[in-house]
This record gives structure tokens, C-alpha cells and sequence, in this order.
């Protein structure tokens, strides 16, 4: 766990603290994932972007100064100055209203909502809750809780926590093989520079990865690209998702999904390629 409650106090300060971007959703970060992707595209003005596309608008331009070790922003900036060296993206909650569109001028007003530290099978853990919501014309379009997961280094033999097996009764599926290529590009057009995506050599010396770490967003964005593909025409009112387990580009991973039996929502998943679960995540349909 943290070192003191005084550690935990200074951290629990960070809440509610906010900051506000803005940008214009201009069609060539669009067309850029979509090739990314390997999907056709070609925007115009008006044209809906798809949900999760707005994690490529947005920039945090860091000045090269102010990069800490890993390629991410220096702590203690708008994020909470964990002392914790692994930081990684664990999971969200979204809510679309309305979807952006090609052309929109829009804001991003973030905040701190939570500094929640706990103590996991692997070591301490401190989880940061970033609320962002998407505005076009003072209209809220995105509401977005974004969770981000600061950890110990692994301990020299320490286990590893026991696997969830991913579902076999996926209605949909889709083989995707993460490649340097892909992270590189996903990395640039997020503007992400954290290390762990694209420096093979820190993510294993420093890090103790076996390979370089797939984006938990692109997972994502990728299980929304199976939804889409599956059930065309269907819009999606919120989606939540949850890392349980980092993917590697040592091997491929599989995208699973189908209806829940609710009739209302979409179960969705991504695995390994011995079966194990790495990311969970349902879609709540119009």
C-alpha cells in the first residue's frame, strides 16, 4: 500500500482538479484510423464519428521537458503524482447521447473524480477515476469515466494471478494479430508516447513485460469495430469495458461477442491465445 496516510491525503488532493481542451473533429485523424484499422473511409462534413474514434482528438502535446521516464507526462501535473511505477489504462464506462461529427468544434472538460489506493495479489495498486465530457456548442455529446491503474513492480517469483477463461459461445469472432505497426500507429495517432507500446527493449529490461503491451483502447475500439461489423445499423448508448489481463504482440488475439439475452446489450470480449480472458466489455444498444 502507500507509505503513509499523509501519502494518500496529498493524493486525495488531486480530486477535482480539471482542465479543458478543445479541437476541431477535422477528418484526418478519422481517416487515419481508419487505415489504421483497415477500414475504408472517406469522411465529409456531418458524417458521424464512430464511438471510441474520439480518443484520437484531444491531444495532451507534453512539452519534451516535462516527459517523465516511461514516454507518459510527468506525475503531478492534471494526474495525481503516484509514485507507483507501472500506469496503465484498466478500464471505462461511456455514455453517447449524441455522436460527434465530422466538422464538430468541440471541448473536452476533464476532472479528477477519485484516488482510490488498494492492495492487490500482485502488490499495491492505486486506481485515478478521469471523468471527461465530450461538449459541442455547451451540449454534452460523451460522458466518459476513465480509469487508470498505478502498480508495484513484479516481485522476482512472485505468482502470477490465475486466468479467466474467455467465453466459447461467441456468435462472432475475429482473429486480429497486433504488430509493432499497428501499436506504433494507434501510439501516434493518441499521441501516446508511453513506452511500453513501442520501446521493446524498456518494456522488458525496465517494465519486466515479455513483449510490447497492446493499447487497452485500441482492444476496445477493435471489440466496437466487431460490434459494428456484426449488427450494422445498431447505435450504441454506453459501453463499458474492464482490462483484466495486458496483450502482448508476441501473439494473436481473438475478439469475441454476442447478444446477451437481454435483448438490449451486446456481450464482448478479447482473449489470448491460450483462451484467457483480456478484456470484458458489454454495449448497450439503441
Amino acid at each position: 500500500m502507500l507509505s503513509s496516510e499523509t501519502d494518500l491525503d496529498l493524493l486525495q488532493q488531486w480530486i477535482g482538479r480539471s482542465e479543458t481542451r478543445s479541437d476541431l473533429i477535422h477528418a484526418s485523424p478519422a481517416t487515419a484510423l481508419a487505415a489504421t484499422l483497415g477500414r475504408d473511409a472517406g469522411w465529409r462534413d456531418g458524417d458521424p464519428l464512430p464511438p471510441l474514434w474520439h480518443w484520437v482528438y484531444f491531444w495532451s502535446p507534453t512539452p519534451a521537458a516535462e516527459i517523465g521516464a516511461d514516454g507518459h507526462a510527468a506525475r503531478g501535473g492534471f494526474l495525481p503524482s503516484v509514485a507507483l511505477p507501472r500506469r496503465m489504462w484498466a478500464g471505462g464506462r461511456l455514455r453517447f447521447d449524441a455522436p460527434l461529427a465530422i466538422g464538430d468544434p468541440a471541448q473536452r472538460v476533464s476532472r479528477i473524480v477519485d484516488v482510490k489506493p488498494r492492495q492487490g495479489a500482485s502488490g499495491a495498486l492505486v486506481f485515478v477515476t478521469v471523468e471527461h465530457r465530450i461538449l459541442v456548442d455547451g451540449v454534452c455529446r460523451i460522458t466518459e469515466e476513465h480509469d487508470i491503474v498505478y502498480r508495484e513492480a513484479p516481485k522476482p517469483g512472485a505468482p502470477a494471478p490465475a486466468p479467466k477463461l474467455a467465453p466459447t459461445d461467441a456468435l462472432w469472432s475475429r482473429e486480429v494479430t497486433p504488430d509493432p505497426v499497428l501499436l506504433f500507429r494507434y501510439s501516434a495517432l493518441t499521441f501516446n508516447g508511453h513506452r511500453i507500446h513501442y520501446d521493446r527493449r524498456y518494456v522488458t529490461e525496465v517494465e519486466g513485460y515479455p513483449g510490447l503491451v497492446v493499447h487497452g483502447p485500441l482492444i476496445a475500439t477493435l471489440l466496437l469495430e466487431l460490434l459494428s461489423e456484426s449488427m450494422p445499423g445498431r447505435s450504441v448508448t454506453s459501453f463499458a469495458f474492464r482490462a483484466l489481463s495486458p496483450v502482448f504482440d508476441l501473439e494473436p488475439v481473438t475478439l469475441g461477442g454476442r447478444p446477451a439475452d437481454d435483448g438490449r446489450s451486446v456481450l464482448l470480449w478479447a482473449a489470448n491465445a491460450r483462451g484467457e480472458m483480456a478484456m470484458q466489455a458489454e454495449a448497450m444498444l439503441a
